[in-house]
């Protein structure tokens, strides 16, 4: 029988003397949701928990390419693909993707997303000599103008390499290590840190019938075990984000689950990421047909994400995001990012 702790996270500048803080983040907890397998869970005072688990869960992450996990680090989303479901092919070219780079950062980008192969439901996989063809350029471009952290999103070892030669600072994995058995060991050799995602099945099929037995404990089992596989390899733990994957293989019930229950993933000690920008459970519940209308409901996620100590935020709408940040930290505890 295996435990799990979810810290109840609060995000105020009033707390309580024994509020414990969460993960070196603004947010903090006095209070814990018991969870085992096929049992109703039960709430609990920190002080019940173990205290090795405490020390995980509490202690500060470490800084990753330069970037202050203390504080939200907004991703900027760059697909330089002709078929991502919300911005396929408008950014193909380098020039085009260097000037949209540069907006983003000048909008509050703290990272850039670079992806060159749609991951969309029922997107196939794009040879690597493509996907490298697509990507470098625009990281090279990128690289001359800024020194803002660059990931690439890719599963593939040879598009990483090539990418991290050209100047990328992370590698961005959405199969969780689980497509490309040479990437995990490249990134060891690399020293390169990695953001390791949960997802059920490839993209061509990941949305036809996903199954669990208890979705936020499973992808919680399946992040632990490549996150320990990571570490085997030589990838330090401190430079390792964990990703649950909304959409990757979830129905919305999935989705909504895994951002109620986000403040588990913290007893990885690993800063945690989500990515929900315009995906269709917030077109499907904020009733917008279109990509481009989802900036609400978007930034209605990462403000939840945010009071559960979530560090990265993935988004496409930048400067709106930064927005609500701002006005939602400043209401709550006072600080602007």
């Amino acid at each position: 029988m295996t435990d799990y702790f979810r810290p109840l996270a609060q995000l105020s500048a009033v707390r309580p003397t024994e509020a414990v803080t969460l993960a070196g983040t603004q947010s903090w907890f006095t209070h814990v949701e018991h969870l085992v397998r096929g049992q109703a869970s039960e709430i609990i005072h920190v002080s019940d928990t173990p205290s090795d688990w405490r020390a995980r869960v509490s202690a500060p992450r470490a800084s990753i390419a330069g970037l202050n996990m203390s504080k939200p680090v907004i991703m900027g989303i760059l697909n330089v693909t002709p078929d991502s479901f919300s911005d396929g092919g408008r950014h193909n070219s380098p020039k085009q993707a260097l000037g949209m780079a540069q907006q983003m950062v000048k909008d509050g980008a703290h990272l850039l997303d670079i992806g060159g192969e749609s991951t969309r439901p029922g997107a196939v996989e794009v040879p690597f000599e493509a996907e490298i063809a697509r990507t470098v350029p625009v990281i090279e471009a990128i690289r001359t103008s800024t020194n803002t952290p660059i990931s690439i999103d890719t599963r593939k070892a040879r598009v990483a390499h090539a990418a991290l030669d050209a100047g990328a600072n992370i590698v961005n994995d959405v199969s969780g290590f689980k497509f490309d058995s040479d990437l995990a060991p490249l990134c060891a050799t690399l020293s390169a840190p990695v953001c390791i995602m949960h997802a059920q099945g490839l993209p061509e099929t990941m949305q036809d019938a996903p199954e669990y037995d208890d979705v936020l404990l499973d992808v919680y089992d399946f992040l632990s075990e490549q996150v320990e596989l990571a570490v085997s390899y030589g990838i330090r733990r401190d430079q390792i984000i964990v990703d649950p994957g909304l959409g990757f293989g979830k129905t919305q019930a999935h989705n909504l689950a895994l951002i109620k229950g986000l403040s588990l993933f913290h007893g990885l000690a690993c800063p945690i990421l989500l990515g929900a920008s315009r995906k269709g459970f917030i077109r499907d519940i904020g009733k917008a047909p279109s990509a481009e209308e989802r900036a609400p409901g978007s930034i209605a996620i990462a403000l939840a994400a945010v009071v559960q100590g979530v560090q990265v935020l993935r988004v496409h709408d930048v400067s709106q995001t930064r927005q609500a940040l701002s006005l939602f930290q400043a209401a709550t505890i006072g600080v602007d990012i």
